[in-house]
Formats: C-alpha cells, sequence, structure tokens
C-alpha cells in the first residue's frame, strides 16, 4: 500500500476520531484539524493501529510532523 492510499484509508479514522470531514493530504498537520491536540494524537494513533493490524512504539510516533509521514510509518509497519 503507498502513501497516497493510506492516506485515503484515514478518512475514515479522521471522521470517526476528529469528525473531520476535510480533505488530507501529506501535508495535513496538527494546525489544520481542530480536534488535533495531544490527546487526540493518541487517539488517531490507537486507531491507525486498529484499523491497519500494527503497533508503533512511542519514539516513533512523538515526533511525526504530518499526516505524510505518519503515512510512510504506516506502509514501513505494514509492509
Amino acid at each position: 500500500m503507498n502513501q497516497s492510499e493510506i492516506i485515503a484509508n484515514m478518512a475514515e479514522i479522521f471522521d470517526e476520531v476528529f469528525e473531520y470531514e476535510g480533505a488530507l493530504s501529506a501535508e495535513t498537520t496538527s494546525a489544520d484539524v481542530e480536534e488535533w491536540d495531544s490527546l487526540g494524537h493518541i487517539r488517531l494513533v490507537l486507531a491507525v493501529e486498529n484499523k491497519f493490524g500494527i503497533r508503533f512504539q512511542p519514539s516513533e510516533v512523538v515526533g511525526l510532523k504530518n499526516l505524510g509521514e505518519l503515512a510512510d510509518l504506516v506502509a514501513q509497519k505494514a509492509g
């Protein structure tokens, strides 16, 4: 699965976690999504883990800068 396919699959997660129905791209950041604060980040990571059947180490997700980086990490884990 490539980055754009993963981001497309994340639209459902963003609606569920943040009630966000806007367009998502690799450049989407927490500043673009009102509910994406530190607690929202944890909820997002848990939802992504469940959706894709993967597990992250805390150190892997702390420094993510945008949705593209998260999608790349999912691609690596889902391999």
